[in-house]
């Protein structure tokens, strides 16, 4: 399409999404839940049509020499289904935010003034290879009263068209606007400059994919972002560690599945720990063809295992997010140096400390600025629907508006509200 021609498109699907999120704020709860229940029905009932869809993608990334971690994430399997689905009918049995009024205090002038939550209006989301993606950010987007302007990448097109199609007979069977989740149907990318570029049809952009993708979409948007640029997740093994739960979590956190943003890339192991964890943990990996990239103590430590892959680390390791068999080591004198380390070196995504030692645990969840951080638990929970938010929109390492798993709450804003009685002003 030529520049004018996708100009045109944005525009007018931006004209439509306002139109459309106008009527699914003033929605009865009511009909938003049957629509997200609709959905998962359908999800279920066209698994074969959809893993028929998925097929093409696969083949054509496969066919195009796509990176294993890439179509993995690609894959559109009778499991992902059935989780989508299920997420649906969490976010259908959630509270609905939407006109909630909070902290209504009474003024001196006699006036109640309190804060009530609405809808953020319209949000673009620009996702890659997931597309699972296109479900839970529709999901989220009906329950939360939005609309929504969907770009996915253009290796999982045919899946993201037909669970498109899904979603809008789920909105129709509600009697809700189709309108109100919109699919750019061009794989072209200058569809992506457009959107990103266009505050009258959006209010708020979220990116999902690779540091590449975001970093693009930071630097050239017009309207706010909601975003994360890597997971740099980090596993630190602290001295009082019981021995079998930081074997079980770590080897959890790093090979469950490689691909995800929140596998565990850097594993920080205190040195009165190191001579013990170290061989243990190094054989594991071993087994599951995980290079082990470290400093000079775990080097010689995990150098002598069987079949062990291991090389020095460089400077950049510490701070790689490696969507691979790969995994940086570092030995660490104490908990201060492990705190120092990862806020140095990590993403701000997610971490997690192993230990026994309660003060050493409340010490890491106050001082490591991470959007999450976890006590004796495997950074791989760190999404939407491990946390109960249903499903997620994505993971945000900012600061202001939303931070971690991007939930139903996250797609929404507040605004003040005044009940008065005839009061004036004097």
């Amino acid at each position: 399409m030529t520049t004018p021609d996708l100009q045109a498109l944005i525009a007018r699907m931006g004209v439509a999404a306002r139109a459309a999120s106008a009527r699914m704020a003033a929605a009865p709860t009511a009909a938003r839940n049957r629509a997200l229940v609709a959905l998962a029905r359908l999800l279920r009932a066209e698994v074969a049509a959809l893993r028929e869809a998925n097929a093409l993608d696969l083949a054509a990334a496969t066919a195009a020499g796509t990176p294993a971690a890439m179509v993995d994430r690609l894959k559109l399997t009778d499991a992902v289904i059935a989780t989508v689905a299920e997420g649906c009918e969490q976010i259908a049995a959630m509270p609905d935010p939407i006109g909630e009024i909070t902290h209504l205090r009474q003024r001196p002038s006699g006036i109640a003034v309190g804060q009530m939550r609405v809808p953020l209006g319209v949000f673009g989301m620009i996702y890659e290879s997931r597309p699972n993606v296109t479900i839970e950010a529709a999901s989220l987007s009906i329950k939360s009263g939005n609309a929504c302007i969907l770009r996915g990448g253009s290796e999982a097109i045919h899946s993201n068209l037909a669970l498109w199609k899904l979603v809008q007979a789920a909105l129709v069977e509600a009697d809700l606007p189709a309108d109100a989740v919109q699919l750019v149907q061009t794989t072209d990318r200058a569809a992506v400059g457009h959107l990103i570029a266009s505050p009258e049809a959006v209010d708020v952009i979220i990116p999902r994919g690779g540091k590449g993708l975001i970093e693009r979409i930071s630097r050239e948007a017009k309207v706010p972002v909601i975003k994360h640029l890597d997971g740099n997740c980090h596993i630190y093994v602290d001295a009082s560690a019981e021995m079998a739960l930081a074997l079980r979590v770590t080897d959890n956190a790093k090979t469950q599945k490689y691909s995800p943003c929140n596998a565990a890339e850097s594993l920080l192991v205190h040195q009165a720990m190191a001579a013990e964890f170290l061989p243990r943990i190094g054989a594991l990996f071993a087994a599951k063809g995980v290079e082990m990239r470290g400093d000079a103590p775990s080097v010689a430590l995990l150098s002598g295992i069987p079949g062990a892959r291991v090389v020095a680390a460089t400077e950049q390791d510490w701070f790689e997010e490696y969507l691979a068999p790969i995994i940086s080591v570092k030995v660490v004198d104490d908990l201060d140096a492990a705190i120092a380390h990862i806020n140095r070196c990590g993403s701000h995504h997610t971490d997690a400390i192993l230990t026994e030692h309660h003060p050493s645990a409340m010490r890491f969840l106050r001082e490591v600025d991470s959007s999450s951080v976890m006590v004796n638990a495997s950074t791989r929970f760190a999404d939407g629907f491990e946390y109960g938010l249903g499903a997620e929109i994505g993971i945000s390492t900012d600061k202001l508006h939303a931070r971690g798993p991007v939930g139903m709450e996250g797609l929404t804003s507040l605004k003040w509200v005044v009940l008065g009685q005839g009061e004036v002003r004097t």
